[in-house]
This record gives structure tokens, C-alpha cells and sequence, in this order.
């Protein structure tokens, strides 16, 4: 059973307008995408361990989140054997009890396509798989790739468990989770068929309620050279959504790396639309896909590392991890930069960035040169 169910069943135009209102002092913060109004900064749920205080943390660090000025909330079933996505539901239920939020006024995503294992990892591994999955004719064995699987079967299974854990009836955004991961060992066409599969599946969800809107949430695949066995090209995935929706198909989002150290999104010409070769980032404005960055401090990696030249161009901003999120917002065609929080004093920290106007075009340029 699901634990809190608001009266509205997810995101909406008024409702994240009205969220928007209740932080005038965040003027720049905020960017309208399919009618919604995004943070420029999410929580992302990714990091921690599997275990009760990360659990605690992350409750308490979703709702700061909220309270300070933050919609946008990413996580995916896997992520700490599905405890990531249970603390986020638990956060919204005291969040729409008490009234400090109302769900139709944050923007909720989560992922499908890798195992989730139930609440710790298992002994056995392959046991678990083949009991959960195949001994239940929930997926076939071939259906695996690396332990990843798009069938719609298995889609099913793991959007229900999603909308369970976050305690929502309807996921704004649900990602395919790197789908990439199967171009390693299956041929294009079949991978193209498997695709096809589950957006034919995705827009059958969204004509029931349970999702919003879908899309691609990838590592590698939009920023690498096509000639890379897990290379995606956007045109291509949207062609297969026309080929199912014609052109009001739902899949309008993408997320991808982007930060001070992983540049593809901003700088490799591998991407085709109209006829032209451009960067991800180009091309998704092009298509009217919205990018979400992931990874804004490549996991905490870039702090402590940002040269003394390169700080300097981040006026009033006092830590690299605000620097860092600067960038990763300010990357022109992001609407919003993902940032893992699992405390309440990093998302306070982390929103701080937010009262500083991001860099206009000629500033982000400025950058390269420092490097």
C-alpha cells in the first residue's frame, strides 16, 4: 500500500508556479519546462550506503531540500537496494502532512532498467534474480544484459515497486536507465526493438496516469564518438517515440554527466539535427528535449580541485562545490544540475549557489580559457 497518496497525483503548471512564488528571493533559480516551473538545482539520491542512518539523512535532507527551494528529485529503484527511493517517500509523506509542500508542486523522478535488490545486497546474487524475476515469468533470461533489462514485463514490475516506495501515483518523470549498457552486447536492431518495446509500454503508462513524461537517463551513451559501440544518437530515440506516439510522444527528457571535468555534453560534435552536427546539449534544445545534468561534482571528485585561476571566475561563490554547480546550471540548454545531498547542511550549502545569478554566455565562454 502506498503510504501517502495527495490529492493531486503529480507535478502541475499552478502547482510549481506556486512553489516558484513562495522564493522570490531565487529569482534566476527557476526554468519552465512542458509547462512546469524546474530548480535549477535537484537532489539526487544516489550516494550512501544501504543502512538505516543514510536512510535518516536522506529523510531529513529531502525535506530541507523542499523547504529551501528545490523540486526537482531524482533517484532510481536501484539506488541503495531501493532505500533511496523509500526515504524520498517517506520525506514527501511528512512534507504533504504538515503542509510545507503539496505534491503537485514537485517534480519526481526516478529509473528503471538495472536490478534492484530489496532493501540490502543479496548472498547470491544470480539466486535472487532468478527467483524475483525469472522462476515469477516476470522477464526470460535473455532479457538480461550485464544485469540491466528494458522488457515491458520487467518495467511493469519495477514501476509499480517505484510508485510504492515514493508513495506517488503518478512518477513525473521515469527515466530508462542507461540503456546504453545493452549496446555492449546486442546488435543495434535488436536493441532498436527492445527500445521500441518499452516506449510502446512508457506511453501506455502515461496514458494510465502513472507517469508523466519519460525519457533516457545515460552515462555514456550521448557523450561518446558514434562510432562507440554504446553510442545513443538523440535523433535516433526520438524517431523510435514518433514511430510509437507520432509527434506527441512523451519522451522529452534526457540526463547526462555535465561538469567541470566531463565536458562531452558541451564540446563533442557528435549529435545530428536538421541536417547539422552539434554538441547533445544543441541538439536537444533542437528537438525540445529537456537535459537534466547529473553528476555536478562527479561525486564529489571535483572538490578541492578547481584551480585558484578558474575559482576566481565564480564571483560570489565560497566553496567548490558551489562552483561546481555554478558551472553544471550555467551550461547553456541544462534546466537543471543534480546535486547528491544526503545531509540537510549540504543542501543548505548547495542552495546558496542559487542566490548568485548564473554565468551569462560570454562568462561560461570565459571559462574554457582558464582551464
Amino acid at each position: 500500500m502506498r503510504t501517502h497518496v495527495d490529492a493531486e497525483s503529480g507535478a502541475t503548471p499552478d502547482g510549481t508556479q506556486r512553489f516558484r512564488d513562495r522564493f522570490p528571493d531565487l529569482p534566476d533559480h527557476f526554468r519552465s519546462q512542458h509547462g512546469w516551473w524546474l530548480s535549477s538545482i535537484g537532489i539526487g539520491t544516489y550516494l550512501g550506503s544501504p543502512d538505516d542512518d543514510t536512510d535518516a539523512a536522506y529523510v531529513a535532507a529531502v525535506q530541507r531540500a523542499v523547504e529551501r527551494g528545490i523540486n526537482v528529485i531524482d533517484s532510481a529503484i536501484n539506488y541503495r537496494c531501493q532505500r533511496s527511493e523509500r526515504s524520498i517517500g517517506r520525506a514527501l509523506g511528512l512534507l504533504f502532512a504538515s503542509g510545507r509542500a503539496r505534491r503537485d508542486e514537485v517534480v519526481i523522478c526516478t529509473k528503471g532498467g538495472y536490478i534492484p535488490y530489496e532493501g540490502s545486497l543479496p548472498a547470491d546474487p544470480d539466486r535472487f534474480i532468478r527467483e524475483t524475476y525469472i522462476d515469477t515469468a516476470i522477464a526470460r533470461p535473455e532479457d538480461f544484459v550485464d544485469g540491466h533489462c528494458m522488457s515491458p514485463e520487467y518495467l511493469w514490475h519495477q514501476l509499480e515497486q517505484s510508485r510504492r516506495n515514493l508513495g506517488v501515483e503518478c512518477v513525473d518523470v521515469y527515466y530508462l536507465h542507461n540503456p546504453e549498457t545493452q549496446l555492449e552486447r546486442i546488435p543495434r536492431a535488436q536493441f532498436r526493438a527492445r527500445l521500441r518495446a518499452a516506449f510502446e509500454f512508457l506511453e501506455e503508462r502515461v496514458d494510465q496516469g502513472a507517469i508523466r513524461f519519460f525519457g533516457t537517463a545515460t552515462w555514456n551513451g550521448y557523450r561518446v564518438s558514434p562510432q562507440a559501440s554504446g553510442y545513443l544518437s538523440l535523433d535516433d530515440v526520438l524517431a523510435v517515440a514518433r514511430e510509437v506516439r507520432g509527434i506527441n510522444h512523451h519522451c522529452r527528457f534526457i540526463q547526462l554527466p555535465c561538469n567541470l571535468a566531463l565536458l562531452e555534453a558541451l564540446t563533442l560534435r557528435n549529435q545530428r539535427a536538421g541536417g547539422e552536427q552539434m554538441s547533445v546539449l544543441e541538439a536537444a534544445k533542437r528537438l525540445g528535449v529537456t537535459v537534466i545534468c547529473s553528476a555536478s561534482l562527479l561525486h564529489s571528485r571535483l572538490l578541492g580541485r578547481i584551480p585558484d585561476a578558474l575559482q576566481a571566475q565564480f564571483e560570489g561563490l565560497s566553496t567548490d562545490a558551489q562552483r561546481a554547480i555554478q558551472f553544471a546550471r550555467s551550461a547553456p540548454g541544462v534546466s537543471s544540475a543534480l546535486v547528491g545531498m544526503s545531509r540537510p547542511e549540504h543542501v543548505d550549502d548547495n542552495v546558496a549557489t542559487a542566490r548568485v545569478p548564473p554565468l551569462d554566455a560570454t562568462a561560461f565562454k570565459r571559462l574554457f580559457a582558464q582551464r
